[in-house]
């Protein structure tokens, strides 16, 4: 089965946010930064670091 990269970070995010419980500026923070973090100059370095 063939799934989508974004459709399963969604069902993921969605589980975790409702099992965890973590609190919503703590979501919006780690997703925000890491969308900063992507396209800043860390996005590269890390691209590498992950592979």
């Amino acid at each position: 089965m063939d799934v989508p990269l974004w459709l399963a970070l969604i069902v993921v995010g969605y589980l975790g946010v409702k099992l965890v419980r973590p609190p919503w500026w703590l979501v919006a923070v780690l997703l925000l930064g890491g969308y900063l973090i992507a396209h800043s100059v860390f996005g590269p370095v890390i691209g590498t670091a992950v592979k």
